[in-house]
């Protein structure tokens, strides 16, 4: 099997589809606010998963909230999970993972409400 430093670096866009489809379908299958769809978009540096307002206490407003920022390094075929600080506006590094079935399994989970707030 191909690494996925390796996967990203030669294959380019097959792979990032790749990703974002096992990003999509593991959100599929998430404990917390399964009545809502959230969104995976590419965007520079990574992927960003948003939802329609989970809690009125995050967006009083109800519009679509930042859940998540999954980051590869290609370099460490490592992945960066990312949490939004909603207090301040900001993201903060949650976690670092080898493989990405194990940030999503965390993603997914959330046993500390740490994403789906």
């Amino acid at each position: 099997m191909v690494s996925s430093a390796r996967r990203h670096a030669t294959s380019g866009g097959s792979a990032i589809a790749l990703d974002k489809c096992r990003i999509q379908r593991a959100l599929e299958d998430r404990q917390r606010y399964r009545y809502v769809s959230p969104r995976v978009r590419e965007v520079d540096g990574g992927f960003l998963i948003d939802s329609p307002c989970c809690s009125r206490t995050v967006d009083p407003e109800g519009g679509y909230v930042d859940i998540a920022f999954l980051r590869h390094e290609p370099d460490t075929g490592g992945w960066w999970l990312y949490r939004k600080n909603h207090a301040i506006g900001e993201w903060e590094c949650d976690s670092i993972h080898a493989r990405l079935v194990d940030l999503l399994r965390l993603l997914c989970g959330d046993p500390l409400r740490r994403f789906w707030q």
